[in-house]
């Protein structure tokens, strides 16, 4: 069960409670994902992330805000995603008003100093390094780019060297004056802790946040038209990801959407699993998910294979689209699929910082927030034929795409592979 109130600036002060646990998280939530930026800002908010934990008044280095929380065993990160960021602090429930007491520093006095902005370029650069030299992620990153191509939707999260070499202490206040706002944040306390106990900490250290979001994001309108994106790199393996553009969070077809990529790749039962990793033996990691942004998605396959064996691994997995597409799933295979996703569901909310994570980012984004049975009902109520619908219509030769990592040279071979 989960509770909601609002502070007088309107702010949304979501508690969900949870019998048997002794801990708690307060995260909030921002409306200020990457998604937010223009071109010419494309990766602030991801530093403006970092650049909160460089601390505010009561705690104004780094230093002061780790050994603070270090101090009684807590957990502090954050996250930037494409439709909202995050910045939580998970402790022993008892140190609550500590936790509360570093976010709302962070949140209303952080000031940004030059130096710290100047050590923290060099950090993100590195960051950025690490995901190209590692292609299992580079790899997502371009079929984004990809899928939804020159839109806020298709840019990499961590921005541009450009942006990330000249952002300023002013760009920086500027862009938290804009977002960081009552009408668009969201304080969610989750675990051990009471909807009266959460007000209070609320009203106590967040009720001075103020002012007015500035501006929305850019509605998302057509799909890239771009079919292969490769990119020669020197790797022992070859990195893929197949996949086709999907449907959206507030789509009605956004459960049988998740259910899909399930059946097709979720678990170590599913179709890609056991028809290509076991059967061939082609590949360690192979893997079907989505992604589900409020207007637009994708359903994708992701693997790494021998360099010699990159065509066969991409024929076989388009097979096992094909297949689908024309014959729909099992009764058998829906069930076990439902049944695994809210399994998976249920073992994540144990945990305090999933719990309000789950909850927070519905009270941001989505119209309505689905407690645990109305989202396990929603689940149940997809049917095969939904799901087999979807399926043809989304798997379809003409809308895949691929993005390679590898040593693979010839951009028209790979194109031929998708027909």
């Amino acid at each position: 069960m989960f509770s909601l109130a609002r502070l007088p600036s309107g702010l949304p002060i979501l508690t969900a409670p949870s019998d048997g646990v002794r801990s708690a998280t307060v995260m909030v939530f921002a409306g200020a994902g990457s998604r937010y930026e223009r071109n010419e800002e494309r990766g602030i908010s991801h530093f403006l992330e970092h650049m909160f934990f460089k601390g505010g008044k009561k705690y104004p280095t780094t230093k002061d805000v780790s050994a603070v929380i270090d101090g009684i065993g807590g957990v502090f990160n954050a996250f930037t995603g494409k439709e909202y960021a995050g910045y939580y602090v998970k402790v022993a429930s008892d140190h609550l008003e500590i936790a509360c007491d570093v976010l709302s520093d962070m949140l209303l006095h952080a000031a940004f100093p030059e130096e710290d902005i100047e050590r923290e370029r060099g950090v993100i650069l590195e960051e950025e390094r690490m995901y190209e030299d590692t292609p299992m992620y580079r790899a997502g990153w371009d079929f984004e780019r990809l899928l939804f191509g020159d839109h806020p939707l298709g840019w990499d999260t961590i921005g541009t060297e450009e942006v990330i070499r000249s952002v300023k202490q002013k760009d920086f206040l500027a862009h938290k004056t804009h977002f960081y706002t009552p009408n668009n944040l969201v304080v969610t306390f989750a675990g051990k802790i009471t909807e009266k106990r959460a007000q209070n900490l609320a009203e106590e250290y967040f009720g001075a946040l103020a002012g007015k979001k500035a501006r929305a994001f850019l509605p998302f309108k057509e799909y890239g038209s771009d079919r292969v994106f490769l990119r020669t790199k020197k790797t022992e393996q070859a990195h893929l990801v197949v996949g086709v553009p999907g449907v959206g969070s507030q789509d009605p077809d956004h459960f049988a959407h998740k259910l899909l990529a399930v059946i097709l790749g979720g678990n170590m039962s599913s179709r890609m699993f056991l028809n290509i990793r076991e059967a061939k033996g082609i590949c360690y990691y192979i893997s079907t998910d989505t992604d589900s942004y409020m207007d637009s998605g994708g359903l994708s396959t992701r693997a790494g294979v021998d360099q010699s064996r990159l065509h066969e691994a991409i024929k076989l997995i388009v097979h096992e689209y094909e297949e689908c597409r024309e014959h729909g799933v099992t009764e058998d295979e829906l069930a076990r699929a439902k049944e695994y996703l809210k399994g998976r569901i249920t073992l994540s909310l144990e945990d305090t910082e999933e719990r309000a994570h789950y909850y927070g980012k519905q009270q941001l984004l989505y119209p309505e927030i689905r407690d645990i049975p109305a989202y396990f009902a929603e689940i149940d109520r997809v049917t095969k034929e939904q799901v087999d619908r979807l399926a043809a219509r989304l798997l379809t030769s003409d809308a895949l795409r691929l993005v390679v990592i590898g040593k693979e040279e010839s951009h028209e071979k790979l194109l031929t592979l998708l027909s």
